[in-house]
Formats: C-alpha cells, sequence, structure tokens
C-alpha cells in the first residue's frame, strides 16, 4: 500500500459522539415530542458527528462524477456501446444530464473527472483530468488494471478531496459514469462479499434476460480466472474493478480523513464504500448512503455498510443523482435546528413531568 494511502487511512478518526449528543438536544428542545422528526434527527446527529460540530453547516457542497471505460463492455453486458461514456461526459459539462438539474436543484456544484475516458476527446475546462488510463483491461480474461493503477486511482481521489478540503466544501456527492461499470461493482461486491455473481448481478442499463445471463457468467469467469483476495481491497479493485471507483474510494477516504461526510450514490458508489470501508472501517461513520438502487448489489453492500439509505425511489441512473437529491435532506435536518423555535422561545408548554 502506497504511502499516501497509508496516511489517510491513519488520519481518519472515529466520529464525534459528543457533537452528537449536543446536536441532539439542539433537537430535544425544539418545539415537537422528543424524536419527533426520526430519521432527520438521526441524520442530523451523525452529521454533527462526522464534522465534529453540534451545528454543522452545508455552505458549499459538490457532486464529484468521476468517469471511466471499462474493457468488459467487448463481452456485450451492457444495452448501450462504449462511445456514450464520452458522449455523457460532454453532457455533463454542457448541464443537460439528470445530475445537473438535480445539483442545481440543491444548490451543489457538479465536478466531472475523467479518471480514464477510453481515447483523446476534448472536454474543456468544464473537466478535471486525473486519467489513469485509457479505459481497463477486459477483466473477464485478466486483470481490469495493475495493482499500481489501482494505488494510483485511489491517491487521485484522495488528492481530490484534499483540494475539495481547501476549497470548504463540507459534503461530497458521489457519482459516476461508465458504459460496464454495474459489471465491475457487482464483480467487486461478489468477491468481498464472497457470494455467487447471480446474487448481485442486475440488469444495469436495463439488459434483457439473455444478457444478464451472459453478465453472470462474464463476473464468474473473472472471479475464476483473476482469484480476487477479498482480505485485499486493493487486490479485488485491481483485478475487477475501473479507474473511477478506485476514484471514488479515495475521494471518500480523503474525505473522511477531513471529517467531511460523504453522500455516498447507487451501485457503484456503493462498491467503491465497500472498499473503502474494507480498507478503512473508520470511514463507514462518513459515509451517507444516498438511497437504495434497484440493483440487486447495490442491496448486498448497503448492508454492510450501516444505516439504511435515506432514499427509495427505484433509481438505476448513477451520475450521482441520488446524492443530489440527499443532499436536500442533509439541508432541512440541519435546518431544524437553526431555525424552528425552542419551546422557550415559541412559548409553547413543554411535556409534563
Amino acid at each position: 500500500m502506497s504511502e499516501l494511502i497509508s496516511k489517510t487511512i491513519a488520519a481518519i478518526e472515529p466520529p464525534d459522539e459528543r457533537a452528537a449528543e449536543a446536536a441532539q438536544k439542539w433537537n430535544d428542545a425544539k418545539t415537537k415530542p422528543p424524536g419527533a422528526l426520526g430519521r432527520l434527527e438521526e441524520l442530523a446527529r451523525r452529521l454533527a458527528a462526522a464534522r465534529g460540530l453540534a451545528l454543522p453547516q452545508l455552505a458549499r457542497k459538490v457532486v464529484v462524477v468521476m468517469a471511466a471505460d471499462h474493457g468488459v463492455t467487448v463481452e456485450g453486458v451492457s444495452a448501450y456501446p462504449a462511445e456514450v461514456t464520452p458522449q455523457m461526459v460532454h453532457n455533463f459539462v454542457r448541464g443537460g444530464a439528470a445530475i445537473n438539474v438535480l445539483a442545481r436543484l440543491a444548490g451543489a456544484k457538479v465536478m466531472v473527472v475523467d479518471m480514464g475516458v477510453r481515447g483523446t476527446h476534448d472536454f474543456g475546462p468544464g473537466v478535471v483530468s486525473m486519467k489513469i488510463g485509457d479505459g481497463t483491461a477486459n477483466l473477464a480474461v485478466g486483470p481490469a488494471m495493475t495493482r499500481e493503477q489501482a494505488e494510483r486511482s485511489i491517491e487521485a481521489g484522495i488528492a481530490l478531496a484534499v483540494a475539495l478540503g481547501e476549497q470548504g466544501v463540507d459534503l461530497v456527492g458521489t457519482g459516476d459514469m461508465g458504459i460496464g461499470n454495474t459489471t465491475a461493482s457487482s464483480a467487486i461486491v461478489a468477491a468481498l462479499c464472497k457470494v455467487a455473481p447471480s446474487e448481485v448481478t442486475g440488469r444495469g442499463t436495463g439488459i434483457d434476460d439473455a444478457t444478464l445471463q451472459r453478465k453472470v457468467r462474464v463476473i464468474e469467469r473473472a472471479l475464476a480466472v483473476n482469484r480476487p483476495d477479498p482480505a485485499d481491497p486493493i487486490d479485488v479493485l485491481a483485478k475487477l474493478g475501473g479507474f473511477e471507483i478506485g476514484g471514488l474510494c479515495g475521494l471518500m477516504l480523503g474525505a473522511a480523513s477531513l471529517r467531511v461526510p460523504t453522500l455516498v450514490d447507487g451501485h457503484i458508489s456503493g462498491a467503491a464504500a465497500l472498499l473503502a470501508a474494507r480498507l478503512a472501517p473508520l470511514a463507514r461513520g462518513y459515509l451517507f448512503a444516498s438511497h437504495r438502487s434497484v440493483e440487486v448489489g447495490h442491496g448486498r453492500a448497503l448492508a454492510e455498510l450501516g444505516p439504511p439509505p435515506l432514499l427509495d425511489l427505484g433509481m438505476r441512473l448513477g451520475e450521482g443523482t441520488g446524492a443530489a437529491l440527499a443532499m436536500l435532506l442533509c439541508e432541512a435536518a440541519l435546518r431544524v435546528q437553526t431555525e424552528m423555535a425552542s419551546f422557550a422561545e415559541a412559548g409553547v408548554s413543554g411535556k409534563k413531568e
């Protein structure tokens, strides 16, 4: 493991439970029965614990969309061709994708990162280039990347988290773009959780039954050929993952080391979060599941990562769309603390003793 990754993991501290208790005291003083706002109060406690502040602010929010191509697409595992990856990156830059719409609603910036889009493209200044390679290799016949590339992808995510921290970002959402990346993500979840690929593989972009069966067989081949070590998350990433998955993993680790909470999107972000949590168990306290994807593999990752997701809307788009929506809930949870009147302020009688 590289020095940067090791130092980042070592810098992650447990969430501040005293801040969480202070946040709950603020909520308990408001004009409502204790706990009446349910999981919004739980969310306020978790945000407080992550930031180490009873009343954290969400002044600067960003959704980081990492894009990369996957060699496994040659196996026919997607309903869309590989050229959709750069086409969608252009769409992000133009502001025409779902994530752009939802991020604008949430008051969040969208940052697009090229982690390994195949080919040479003029994306313009709206895309941050942290390219590790020209797409991954076909994981069905050998490792998706070298171990050195896997570590570099994690390091790139850490470096981005540090840069965002220096800009004063206090809430990060994760997003992805990469045709074939649900195959890589399902393979990662299968390897780390030691389950059959059929239990964690879904329809991704909307594939038919025959393609789904082929996708499962491809992941079975990948596990047999590569023999990833579930005790070594970087080995799993190298053999089965994608550059954007490694980048998202590093982003989560880096953000956790800076006490910045991360809203984890769907299946691809969930696989990255599983890698991050295996590398640094304390990172779990800074990872907030934004929604439950309909992808079955995401449910398996969520079961290990902790508290249930904030939303369950039957979504499976990726891009960070679930994370952007969850930002609105984070805002709601914290505004209750700062804008809602207390019993004393409102002249309302409290609970009878």
